[in-house]
């Protein structure tokens, strides 16, 4: 058998019903913002944003570590070019695009 001896009064327990009422009326109104069809897109949104931005933050650390490496390769520690390595990249590059000049040119002809 359920205990009777509540001591509260009706006025306290109507306070505590009203509480518990507001409690449960702000919990409904949060769910009810949490499963709004805009609120799960700005989610995903915000959830893609982030990956991409993290994506590109990585792309870029990437990139200028190549960069380096490459110049590195082409400029010794005091900034000056490394001759050596300049002059047949650059012979190598003139070549390349001769070919293709070349090339181009038998096409139209």
């Amino acid at each position: 058998m359920a205990d009777t001896s509540d001591t509260r009064t009706p006025a306290q327990i109507e306070a505590d019903i009203k509480r518990r009422r507001e409690v449960l009326a702000e919990t409904l109104d949060e769910i009810g913002v949490r499963v709004h069809p805009k609120t799960i897109v700005g989610d995903a949104k915000a959830k893609v944003a982030a990956n991409v931005d993290h994506t590109i933050g990585r792309a870029y650390v990437q990139v200028n570590r190549l960069v380096s490496d490459v110049r590195a390769q082409f400029v010794d520690e005091g900034g000056a070019p490394r001759m050596e390595r300049v002059v047949p990249v650059a012979l190598v590059a003139v070549g390349v695009v001769g070919l293709l000049a070349l090339g181009a040119r038998r096409r139209k002809g």
